[in-house]
């Protein structure tokens, strides 16, 4: 579909901004698989993903979340993760302490449900793209905390605390989605040793 969509949330109305949602889940679909590919990510790898959508429509953080826009966005982004065969979580935002929302089986696979917490993600506790992510997920769980290895960050929420340790940034052909800030980063494992020290290359 081409057609302009006015984004607007359930509660919210209020909002002005005009987004075609149809290229923004083309456009999350296509950042992810190249996110995927570049982060060298591998089946059943945790693929971890914050995102504003407040800040995908050009207004600050937490203001006027949009679950069509986050709609358009998991879309995208569950495909190019499902295609891959790496498991999608998304963070909730900080009033549900950044948790984060995944499959049941992915938390069982990485050992996870020891963090386990008892709460469902709403538009104005949580966020959107979680609240999308809990409603999509066969089988939702959400979690204190993951060690995922490799993530994107859509408008600068800040997803450093649910990665693996050594967490490289990673560069992708844009720098922005939508109107929201776009990083990346992938993870490697620790360096040990010194100046005599002799690394494995295919896994810096």
């Amino acid at each position: 579909m081409n057609e302009q969509y006015k984004a607007e949330t359930r509660s919210d109305v209020h909002l002005v901004d005009v987004v075609n949602l149809s290229s923004l889940e083309e456009e999350a679909y296509l950042l992810s698989k190249e996110f995927i590919e570049k982060a060298k990510l591998k089946k059943g790898q945790l693929f971890v993903v914050g995102c504003s959508t407040s800040e995908v429509l050009g207004e600050k953080i937490g203001t006027a979340s949009s679950y069509s826009t986050a709609k358009a966005l998991f879309k995208g982004i569950s495909h190019a993760a499902s295609e891959a065969g790496v498991f999608l979580a998304t963070q909730c935002c900080e009033h549900l302490n950044r948790a984060v929302i995944t499959e049941r089986e992915a938390a069982t696979v990485h050992g996870l449900m020891p963090y386990q917490v008892n709460v469902i993600p709403k538009e104005k506790a949580g966020g959107s793209f979680s609240t999308v992510a809990y409603e999509s997920f066969r089988e939702p769980v959400a979690l204190e905390k993951v060690r995922a290895d490799g993530g994107i960050d859509i408008g600068d929420t800040f997803i450093g605390m649910h990665l693996k340790e050594v967490a490289v940034p990673l560069r992708l052909s844009k720098k922005t989605l939508g109107s929201a800030h776009l990083t990346a980063a992938r993870v490697r494992p620790k360096f040990v040793g010194g100046s005599r020290a002799v690394y494995d290359e295919s896994l810096l």
